[in-house]
């Protein structure tokens, strides 16, 4: 039988950022209700060695590490529920949130923690071989390519920012792009051209990823397809790079608080308050910029204490977001956590 689950913070996502605002929240006895969502530990759930994590002196492994979060949430008194949330609405207060389970939740504040998902070639051999050679983040992985060939996918700011940051770990580095120009701003292209590590393959796009023989595959080439003489032929590389943007969960959201042209939720500067009073975001949903797990879980953080904060400026019968919204003057808004 369906069932309604209220709290007074309700929190969609659980990735670093989802984890961590549960347990500030839980801590300062907000009971908060956690529904994992589809992917549960986000996209450390698919990472192999983490070595950035502050805490650790040897790698850990991205799953244990979400395990470890997850254990940690529950333990304060988080309540996770398996479920994922096919719909919400924020235009009242209780905030409602539908379960595909069939289940629905009330939280009298939410924090929006889903994420983002890096954009894939779509090739063979793509996913098979993501963790031991191909990667979509350069901060992350780089580190396990120093004094090897590594490539870069793509065309655009992100594509020519992980180049150059690879560039100072790889041996070499290859930009392969589509198209016979770049999309990235003039100053990054002038840094591009002028490093003596990178080289560009224009109108090129990749066809496969190649692996190595035997049990312990790993890349070993990618089949290239020349766009203009139309023949193939393979790059050998140690790495590859995929640098063609990202996609942050926002779908549910649209249309109820607001969003930048690329879908990522809009917060207030210094702050995690989104266009909805009472209503959060945290992590990649909100990060178009850094995408790391240790910003993810600091804008957690943030997220909890700022839902604190304005959980108790506001009467618990306050009737709507708009009302209260309008009736608070900026001196009434709670204020920022100290540091």
């Amino acid at each position: 039988m369906a069932e309604t689950h209220r709290t007074r913070l309700l929190i969609i996502g659980a990735g670093p950022a989802g984890y961590t605002a549960a347990i500030y929240a839980a801590r300062a006895g907000l009971e908060p209700i956690l529904v994992a969502g589809l992917q549960p530990g986000g996209q450390l759930t698919i990472t192999t060695d983490v070595e950035n994590y502050p805490g650790f002196a040897a790698a850990v492994q991205g799953p244990w590490l979400m395990d470890q979060m997850r254990a940690q949430a529950e333990h304060v008194g988080t309540r996770i529920i398996q479920d994922v949330i096919t719909g919400v609405d924020l235009t009242a207060r209780p905030f409602r949130a539908a379960g595909d389970s069939g289940d629905s939740y009330e939280g009298s504040a939410v924090v929006i923690a889903t994420g983002a998902q890096a954009r894939w070639l779509g090739i063979p051999g793509e996913k098979e071989l993501s963790g031991f050679g191909v990667s979509a983040c350069a901060t992350c992985d780089g580190f396990f390519f120093r004094g090897r060939d590594v490539a870069v996918i793509g065309g655009g700011n992100s594509a020519v920012e992980e180049a150059l940051y690879l560039a100072g770990l790889a041996k070499t580095v290859t930009l392969i792009h589509r198209r016979e120009s770049l999309r990235a701003e003039r100053i990054m292209q002038e840094r591009l051209f002028a490093h003596p590590k990178i080289r560009i393959i224009w109108n090129t796009v990749v066809q496969e990823a190649l692996p190595t023989e035997g049990k312990l595959r790993a890349l070993r080439a990618l089949k290239l397809h020349d766009l203009e003489g139309g023949g193939h032929y393979e790059l050998p590389v140690d790495g590859m790079f995929v640098a063609i943007g990202h996609d942050p969960a926002t779908a549910l959201f649209r249309g109820q608080v607001e969003t930048d042209a690329e879908g990522y939720i809009v917060t207030e500067p210094g702050s995690t308050r989104t266009s909805v009073p009472g209503v959060f975001a945290a992590g990649d949903v909100a990060d178009r910029i850094y995408r790391q797990a240790v910003t993810a879980a600091g804008t957690g953080c943030m997220a909890a204490l700022d839902a604190e904060k304005w959980l108790a400026h506001i009467p618990a019968d306050a009737p709507s977001p708009a009302a209260y919204s309008a009736a608070a003057t900026p001196a009434q808004m709670p204020p920022q956590a100290a540091e």
